[in-house]
């Protein structure tokens, strides 16, 4: 049953990563509709995203190599600092920043008090609806390569904002890629490309700390599974938002993230779920 479970949550960790309805959030409250009823946890949270960021690697792998190529090879004058290629190295540094400094500083409310599904509820509905604003009025003007220090360091900022499940990592820096004025194509491929050292390093500092103190509800067996399946849904969903936000917007997902919440504000009402 347990392995059951954890392929039902590596199928949500997938589907809901890199749509702007946060997947933290999803796998917070589906946790309490399993048979096991329980939160899967931080730990097991971002350990899966570390194979939706693999698959990251794969769909952006060319323009991933040709940044960090152009970024080192600015370091030694070989290419002019502000190569576009080498400057969005710099903005991608300068961007992870924020969440490393805060993630690490915030670890035990981050383990607690954010996973409260009251919270999660209400930032839900609240970042729903800033993506929608953002979305409707943003101008779309700007491209990447027009992306300045300034606004890169404010992106970071909003990524560190998922610390809260609900908010999004990709919703939030999207969100405010939008209200800065860039195109839909460019702030969510700023939001995937600047998740990538951030999910990477809290997910294998998570993994190095379930070897030293194991617990949670899901064992490694369990979350290897989840994370090889969080990687192979989540590379079809990249490849479809990408495609998907060249000619639509994101409503969809704003109606799908304040339903959501609101039915989740009900089930906590209700006493049907607890808020921990």
């Amino acid at each position: 049953m347990q392995f059951i479970e954890a392929i039902v949550l590596g199928l949500v960790q997938g589907l809901t990563e890199f749509l702007p309805i946060s997947s933290s959030a999803h796998l917070r409250i589906v946790g309490e509709f399993l048979p096991s009823a329980t939160d899967p946890g931080a730990t097991f949270t971002a350990i899966t995203q570390i194979g939706t960021e693999l698959a990251v690697l794969l769909y952006f792998w060319k323009k991933i190599v040709r940044i960090i190529g152009r970024w080192a090879q600015s370091l030694t004058g070989k290419v002019p600092r502000n190569d576009p290629d080498a400057r969005l190295g710099w903005l991608i540094i300068v961007g992870t920043l924020p969440i490393g400094v805060l993630g690490f500083a915030f670890q035990s409310v981050i383990r607690d008090t954010f996973r409260n599904l009251w919270l999660v509820a209400i930032v839900l509905i609240v970042f729903g609806l800033l993506l929608g604003a953002a979305d409707r009025w943003g101008s779309r003007r700007r491209e990447m390569e027009q992306m300045t220090f300034p606004h890169g360091l404010g992106l970071g900022f909003a990524q560190a904002l998922a610390l809260v499940p609900g908010v999004s990592r990709s919703g939030a820096t999207t969100t405010l890629g939008l209200a800065f004025g860039y195109t839909r194509p460019a702030a969510a491929e700023y939001a995937f490309l600047l998740a990538v050292p951030a999910v990477f390093g809290s997910g294998f500092y998570e993994l190095y700390k379930s070897f030293e103190e194991p617990g949670g509800p899901y064992g490694a067996g369990e979350t290897a599974v989840a994370t090889v399946v969080a990687f192979v849904v989540g590379l079809g969903v990249i490849a479809f938002l990408m495609q998907y936000i060249k000619k639509r917007s994101f409503l969809p997902f704003v109606i799908y993230r304040v339903v959501l919440g609101v039915a989740l504000l009900v089930l906590l009402s209700t006493g049907v779920l607890q808020a921990y």
